[in-house]
C-alpha cells in the first residue's frame, strides 16, 4: 500500500490541523486491486494503526489527506490507470464521525466554517472522480462516516457491522456533510427520520449491517467472513454490466406523492422532537429544518444550509455540553469504570439462571443469551408461567428477525439458548443466578436462600432490585460475598446502563465478574454503593416528589407537569410516573421516606390514586388532548400553596442540587461524572444540558444550595 503524494488543493484548510496538533491520523492506504475481469478497482482502507483499540475518525488532519487521496486518484481515473474507486475501513470499523476533540475545539466561526466546509470539499469528489465509487462498510460508520458512504454511487454492507446511523442530531449538530440530503433520496424520508431523528433521540440508537440493507441504504449485503471478498467480487459485476441495481426504496422528491410523504415525516419528526426535548435542543430542530427545505434542492444549496447550521451549532453551549457527556462521559469514563477491580480477577460465566419469568425476566434471559451466548434458563412457580416467560423472548428474537437486525441461524441460535422449569435445581450448574422476582425484601432473601443450597460455591448471585437493600439480602447468606447488585434499566435490551451495587461483604472476584459480565453484555456499568434507590432512581423520585408536591399543594396539573419542561427532559414527570407505574414509583418513594423521611414525604394523593386503581393522573380525550378526569380530582385533595411553573422548575433544580451533594457525600458514588453518566444512560437525562451536575452549575443551583460549584 502506498501513500498519495501532496496536493496543494486542500491548502485552505491546513490551519485547522495546526488547532488539534495531537489528532489521531486515519491514514488513507491506497491499493489496487485487479478484480476478475481484469479491471482496476484503487480500495482506499481507512486505517488510524491503533490495532483497532480506538476507533477511526475524521480529524481534519484526517479529512485533508483522504480529500488529497481521492484527488490523485480522480487523475488516474482521468488517464485511465483506475476502473473504479472503493472506500472500505480496517478490523470492524468505517469510520466512527467525526473528532468530536477537533470539532469542539474550533471556537471561532471562522474556524467553525471551515470544518463544515472541509467535509463537503471532501465527498464532493466522489460523485466527480469519472469511474464508478464503492464504499464497502465492514463495521461502524457513524456521522461522517455514513456520510461518506453515502457519498459513493454504490455500497455494500456486512451483516456482522454494528453501529450505522447519523447520530449528530444526538449530539448537538446536523448530518452536514451531505447525510440530511443524501439519505432521504436513497431509502426515504421515513426511514431518514428514523435514522436522523428518531434513532438518535432514544438513547441513540443505531442500525445493524443487515438493518441498514433492509431499509436501502446498502445495494449488497454480505456475511463478515469473506466480506470483501464478497465486495469485491459484486463490485466487478456491477462494472462489467452483469448486474443492474435497483433501488426500490429510492425517491424522486419532486413526485407529489414523495412531497406528502416529506411532509408528513417532517411533521412526525417535530412532534417527535418536542415530546422528547419540548423543543429545548436546537440541533433536532435545525435537521428538520434543513430536510424540509432541500427537498426543492440541489445538493450544492443544501450544502450551504448544512454549512451554516454547523458553524452555528458548532459555537453553542448545547454542543460543548453534549461534547463533556459523549465524548468525556459516555466514550471515555463509561468505558473505564470507576472503582472496578481488575479483569483479570473475573470467573467464567457458561451458563446463566434467571428467577422469575415475567417481562423483566424475559427480557434479562433474551440479553444474557444474545450477548453472553451461553445457555440460559429461567424458573417459575408454574410451567404455564414458565411457557409464558419463554414465549415472551422468543417473541423478541423474532421481532429482531422480522426488522433485519439479525439472521435467521442467530435467531435461532439464541432461541436454542433460552430454556425453562419450575425446578430450580437446574442452576446446579449455573455460574451466574440473578433474581427478577417481586420487589419485596422478603421475597428476594427466601430466594436466595433456596439458591445457596442448590447452586455451587462458585457461583455468583445477583439481584436486579430498584431500590431495596442489597447488604440486607446479604446478610441470611452463608456465602454473602457471593451476591452483588446488578440493576438494569427497562427496556432492558437499549438501555444501557447497570448499575452495580457492591454491598460491603461483595469480595473483588465477584465484583470484577460483575463488571466483565456489564461489558460483554454492551452495557455501560458505574459502581454504586449500596444506599436507597441508588443514583437513577434516587434522583428521579426526589425530582417527581418536588412536582407531586407542588402539585398537592394546588398547583395546577399543567403548571407542575409542564414547569421542567426547559431542561429538555425525555418525558413530563406525570407521564414518567404513569409510564413506572403509581404502584412501583410509590415503592420505591416508601423505601426513600424511610432512610430520608425529610427529603422524601411520601403522597397520600398518590396512594389514594393506587387504592381507587388510576393508572395515570393525565387522560387523553378523544380530540387528542390531555386533562385530569373529573373522577379523578374527586378522589384527591389539595392544598393552597400553589407555585409557578418558574417557582416549581428552581425548586428543582436545588432539591436535585441538595441530593446530588448529599450522595456525593456519603460516596455513593465516586465523583459528579459517575452521577452524570447514570442520568444520561439510565434516564435518557438530555446531553445537550451536559448532563445533570453541569446544568445544575449553569443555572446556578448548586451554588445557591451548596456555595459551590460541582465543576470549576
Amino acid at each position: 500500500m502506498t501513500q498519495t503524494p501532496h496536493s496543494a488543493t486542500f491548502e485552505r484548510f491546513e490551519h485547522l490541523t495546526e488547532i488539534l496538533p495531537d489528532e489521531v491520523v486515519t491514514h488513507s492506504l491506497v491499493q489496487d486491486v485487479t478484480l476478475a475481469s481484469g479491471k482496476t478497482l484503487a480500495l482506499i482502507t481507512l486505517d488510524n494503526g491503533h490495532d483497532h483499540t480506538r476507533p477511526a475518525t475524521l480529524g481534519p488532519a484526517t479529512m485533508i489527506e483522504l480529500g488529497r487521496t481521492v484527488e490523485a486518484l480522480a487523475a488516474r481515473a482521468a488517464a485511465g490507470e483506475i476502473d473504479a474507486v472503493g472506500v472500505t475501513g480496517s478490523g470492524y470499523v468505517l469510520a466512527a464521525g467525526a473528532d468530536l476533540s477537533a470539532v469542539s475545539s474550533l471556537r471561532e466561526e471562522a474556524q467553525g466554517r471551515a470544518m463544515a466546509e472541509l467535509g463537503h470539499a471532501v465527498y464532493d469528489q466522489f460523485p466527480a472522480l469519472g469511474v464508478p465509487s464503492f464504499a464497502f462498510i465492514n463495521g461502524t460508520a457513524l456521522g461522517g462516516g455514513l456520510e461518506l458512504t453515502l457519498a459513493c454511487a454504490y455500497r455494500t454492507v456486512s451483516t456482522g457491522a454494528q453501529g450505522l446511523g447519523l447520530p449528530e442530531a444526538f449530539i448537538g449538530l446536523v448530518p452536514g456533510w451531505g447525510g440530511v440530503y443524501r439519505l432521504p433520496r436513497l431509502v426515504g424520508p421515513e426511514a431518514a427520520l428514523a435514522v436522523m431523528i428518531e434513532n438518535p433521540l432514544n438513547n441513540n440508537r443505531s442500525l445493524g449491517g443487515a438493518a441498514f440493507g433492509a431499509v436501502g441504504g446498502a445495494d449488497a449485503t454480505f456475511e463478515p467472513a469473506d466480506f470483501l471478498e464478497q465486495s469485491l467480487l459484486w463490485a466487478d459485476r456491477v462494472l462489467t454490466g452483469e448486474l443492474e441495481v435497483t433501488r426500490p426504496h429510492a425517491v424522486d422528491p419532486s413526485d407529489p406523492e414523495v412531497e406528502a410523504r416529506w411532509a408528513a415525516a417532517v411533521a412526525k419528526g417535530r412532534a417527535l422532537v418536542q415530546a422528547k426535548t419540548s423543543g429545548a435542543a436546537p440541533a433536532p430542530g435545525r435537521v428538520l429544518d434543513i430536510l424540509e427545505a432541500n427537498r426543492t434542492l440541489t445538493q450544492p444549496e443544501s450544502a450551504e444550509l448544512e454549512v451554516e447550521a454547523l458553524t452555528e451549532l458548532m459555537a453553542t453551549p448545547a454542543f460543548h455540553n453534549t461534547v463533556y457527556a459523549f465524548l468525556d462521559l459516555v466514550q471515555k469514563r463509561g468505558k473505564r469504570p470507576a472503582g472496578a477491580p481488575d479483569k483479570k480477577l473475573a470467573r467464567p460465566i457458561n451458563k446463566v439462571g434467571v428467577v422469575g419469568a415475567g417481562l423483566m425476566a424475559a427480557q434479562l434471559a433474551l440479553v444474557f443469551a444474545q450477548k453472553l451466548k451461553v445457555p440460559v434458563v429461567m424458573t417459575d412457580m408454574d410451567q404455564e408461567r414458565v411457557d409464558r416467560g419463554v414465549a415472551h423472548a422468543h417473541a423478541d428474537i423474532d421481532k429482531q428477525l422480522s426488522r433485519g437486525k439479525i439472521s435467521q441461524d442467530a435467531a435461532n441460535r439464541t432461541k436454542s439458548l433460552i430454556s425453562g422449569s419450575v425446578d430450580k435445581s437446574v442452576y446446579a450448574d449455573a455460574d451466574w443466578v440473578i433474581e427478577a422476582v417481586f420487589e419485596e425484601i422478603g421475597v428476594k432473601k427466601a430466594v436466595f436462600a433456596e439458591l445457596e443450597a442448590i447452586v455451587s460455591p462458585e457461583c455468583l448471585l445477583a439481584t436486579n432490585t430498584s431500590s431495596l437493600s442489597v447488604t440486607e439480602m446479604a446478610a441470611g447468606l452463608k456465602h454473602p460475598e457471593r451476591l452483588v447488585g446488578f440493576h438494569f434499566f427497562n427496556p432492558v435490551v437499549y438501555m444501557p446502563l447497570v448499575e452495580i451495587v457492591a454491598q460491603p461483604a461483595t469480595s473483588q472476584e465477584v465484583l470484577a465478574t460483575a463488571f466483565v459480565v456489564a461489558k460483554n453484555l454492551r452495557k455501560t456499568a458505574v459502581l454504586v454503593k449500596d444506599a436507597p434507590a441508588f443514583v437513577v432512581n434516587r434522583l428521579l423520585l426526589r425530582l417527581m416528589n418536588e412536582v407531586q408536591e407542588a402539585f398537592d399543594n394546588g398547583t395546577p396539573a399543567e403548571v407542575a407537569d409542564g414547569a421542567l419542561a426547559p431542561m429538555g427532559l425525555p418525558m413530563s414527570p406525570f407521564t414518567l410516573l404513569a409510564m413506572v407505574g403509581l404502584p412501583v414509583a410509590q415503592h420505591v418513594s416508601e423505601t426513600l421516606h424511610t432512610a430520608f423521611p425529610e427529603r422524601f414525604p411520601l403522597s397520600t394523593n398518590v396512594q389514594r390514586l393506587i387504592d381507587a386503581k388510576v393508572t395515570s393522573i393525565w387522560a387523553k380525550g378523544e380530540d387528542g388532548s390531555v386533562s385530569v378526569p373529573a373522577s379523578t380530582l374527586d378522589l384527591l385533595e389539595f392544598g393552597d400553596a400553589p407555585l409557578t411553573g418558574e417557582e416549581l422548575l428552581t425548586r428543582t433544580q436545588d432539591a436535585l442540587a441538595l441530593e446530588v451533594k448529599t450522595m456525593l457525600d456519603e460516596g455513593v458514588v465516586a465523583a459528579a461524572e459517575d452521577i452524570d453518566l447514570c442520568m444520561i444512560l439510565g434516564a435518557g437525562w438530555p446531553m445537550f444540558i451536559g448532563g445533570l451536575t453541569p446544568y445544575l452549575d449553569q443555572v446556578g443551583a448548586s451554588e445557591r444550595v451548596n456555595g459551590s460549584r460541582f465543576h470549576s
